[in-house]
């Protein structure tokens, strides 16, 4: 009985992410292919005590030549450091608060009424909420930012201040092993919804909807690696026209232990 829940569930998760294909298709025919990236990403946690850790975000971002919009690389797009304090309510819900700092580069570097690069401080905020069922585990992400951005990249501009929301779920799905442990292949599957507020969104809150789907592997409890695809969906400034990015990254979870060794538990570090 529970071989076949387990292939009718696959063959649906199947089917869904088909039937995801199709539709992201008919949406990138109906919109205007902005960009392609390549982003890679370092994901770090230490665990100073029981409730209380360090959790850090940098990436390396590029995107397509302005010649070719599908050659993925050709500019550098953004460096991204997140960091933040962590807070372990119990073992399904934890909360960070921290500090990020962007530096976006120019999209058209050779163009000198624009500056190089300019700098995006943000405040944000995370709650996230995680569980299992059988042997997948599933996890829901709210995220808060509070961001001060050039968004033009002209001299002398202002910055400007937007709110945004973030809402995601996402699954692991381990493939060579019963359970998440040393050594496990598995699938994570993941949609993640982005609306942004402030003066300069009034036509278009919609940032972007995105489909992000791929591998990991676990090596061993401090390190995991993971590789996979991101679509996005969203409104342009105009707010009746919409774009479509095609990301590809590559990422490595790094887990740390800062406590005693009489109280160390490394659990195993596969992000989000």
């Amino acid at each position: 009985m529970r071989s076949y829940c387990w292939r009718k569930f696959i063959c649906l998760l199947v089917l869904f992410i088909c039937f995801s294909i199709e539709s992201d298709a008919q949406t990138e025919r109906e919109s205007e292919l902005e960009e392609t990236g390549l982003w890679f990403g370092a994901y770090i946690r230490v665990k100073l005590s029981d409730k209380l850790g360090y959790y850090g975000e940098h990436h390396l971002r590029y995107r397509n030549s302005l010649e070719n919009v599908s050659s993925f690389v050709g500019r550098t797009r953004q460096s991204y450091n997140r960091a933040g304090l962590s807070i372990q309510f119990s073992e399904h819900m934890e909360a960070i608060i921290g500090p990020t700092l962007v530096w976006n580069y120019s999209p058209d570097p050779d163009n000198p009424e624009l500056v190089n690069s300019t700098i995006e401080p943000r405040i944000w905020t995370q709650l996230l909420y995680k569980n299992k069922v059988g042997k997948i585990n599933f996890y829901h992400q709210i995220r808060t930012e509070h961001r001060w951005k050039k968004p033009d990249h002209l001299k002398d501009s202002d910055f400007d201040y937007t709110d945004r929301f973030r809402y995601k779920f996402f699954l692991y799905i381990p493939l060579n092993k019963p359970v998440i442990e040393k050594n496990t292949l598995y699938f994570s599957p993941s949609a993640e919804l982005f609306m942004e507020f402030g003066k300069s969104k009034v036509f278009n809150p919609f940032e972007d909807f995105r489909t992000y789907n791929g591998f990991g592997y676990i090596l061993n409890n401090n390190v995991t690696f993971f590789a996979g695809h991101m679509w996005t969906y969203g409104q342009k400034s105009s707010g009746y026209q919409y774009k479509t990015n095609h990301i590809l990254r590559f990422n490595v979870f790094i887990g740390l232990d800062a406590r005693k060794a009489d109280q160390k538990m490394p659990p195993i570090n596969m992000g989000y």
